[in-house]
């Protein structure tokens, strides 16, 4: 069975304003004037918790990992109380989803958002049925770009790794597709933009509704 396996933040969900929304009640309760804009600061908001943290403590001046590590779980519970007041999902996403399932693939999910948080903001959104797995950034000991997680997503979803394929949004993504020797799709909707293509993606879209189309072309070239 073919297998198109999914990131989440900044792929299938726009999340960023959930996200850093959680960063800015961290960064206030921490004492710091540092405050990260939801439109400016959203490609960071992609790279997870800590990249927030990172930006914002490097803004003030008082950047340490120690720092990091220290804020990242009040920003995970941050997320948590309200982990789905912003959050949209993109449009087309679902539908191209629902259309790669009715042609037989299998399709699933791997994020570097903890899995019980990808687990809650899915059944939030009212989708986590769409999907044949879901593999986040703890249910294995590595997490993107190591290769484990996105063939763990590839297994439990009952697909083929000899014909696999991720998309996402992302260098990490790009780098996690390139250790497991399988096509990348890179979503050039967020805001990165076209430059995502200087990754050199096997594919690209810039909207849900060329994802067949370009999922068949790459399947058809293997």
């Amino acid at each position: 069975m073919r297998c198109v396996i999914f990131d989440l933040d900044g792929t299938l969900a726009d999340t960023s304003g959930d996200l850093i929304a959680a960063a800015n009640v961290s960064f206030a309760e921490m004492g710091a004037a540092v405050r990260l804009d939801p439109q400016a600061d959203a490609a960071t908001a992609f790279r997870g918790g800590r990249a927030m943290l990172k930006l914002g403590l490097a803004r003030e001046g008082r950047l340490s990992d120690n720092a990091v590590e220290a804020w990242y779980p009040r920003l995970l519970e941050a997320y948590g109380d309200e982990i789905d007041l912003r959050t949209k999902i993109y449009p087309g996403a679902m539908e191209a989803v629902e259309a790669l399932r009715s042609d037989g693939h299998a399709v699933g999910i791997c994020t570097n958002k903890p899995e019980a948080l990808a687990e809650t903001l899915l059944q939030r959104l009212g989708v986590r049925s769409m999907f044949d797995s879901l593999i986040g950034a703890d249910t294995l000991p590595v997490r993107k770009p190591d290769p484990a997680p996105f063939w763990a997503a590839v297994d439990g979803a009952g697909g083929f790794r000899d014909h696999a394929l991720l998309v996402g949004d992302t260098d990490t993504d790009r780098r996690t597709a390139r250790a497991a020797g399988v096509p990348c799709i890179l979503v050039t909707f967020g805001p990165e933009g076209d430059a995502v293509l200087t990754l050199e993606p096997e594919g690209k879209i810039a909207h849900f509704d060329q994802l067949a189309a370009e999922v068949s072309r790459i399947f058809g070239q293997r």
